[in-house]
């Protein structure tokens, strides 16, 4: 993705060398009235995102238990490319909490991506009979 961002003190741009979790370019059914992406479409996205990282470091199923924060800093057009990155910074016992950062990538001829989202999310192991699990060791 690409630093050429407009300098504004409002603006992010990603400096992700990671892949990310989820890639999703959203379609005119996800608008809210005001044309913008719904805002709970954003938070659903972000939940599948940041659950692909609790599960691999727990190694089994996951729920979500909390939302810790959720920030929208910046609007998404239909056809933005979003780009959903998870990242695992505290294991408990059975819980796991994962930092979500969504950004989009607008102007396809001359590539900006801008940091639009950002959210924190608590998970619970679960065993496959839904029972809370330990979270394993770290490998």
């Amino acid at each position: 993705m690409s630093d050429n961002a407009p300098a504004s003190p409002h603006v992010t741009t990603c400096t992700c060398e990671n892949q990310p979790a989820l890639r999703v370019v959203p379609l005119p059914a996800d608008l809210n009235p005001a044309g913008d992406v719904f805002g709970g479409w954003i938070m659903s996205m972000v939940d599948i995102a940041g659950s692909v990282a609790a599960r691999r470091r727990a190694r089994s199923r996951v729920v979500t238990v909390a939302v810790n924060s959720f920030v929208f800093k910046q609007p998404v057009s239909v056809g933005d490319l979003v780009s959903f990155y998870s990242k695992v910074v505290a294991a408990g016992k059975t819980s796991v909490t994962v930092d979500v950062e969504v950004y989009v990538e607008r102007n396809p001829e001359n590539a900006v991506a801008l940091k639009v989202t950002e959210a924190k999310l608590t998970y619970v192991a679960l065993d496959r009979h839904g029972n809370k699990r330990a979270i394993p060791p770290e490998e």
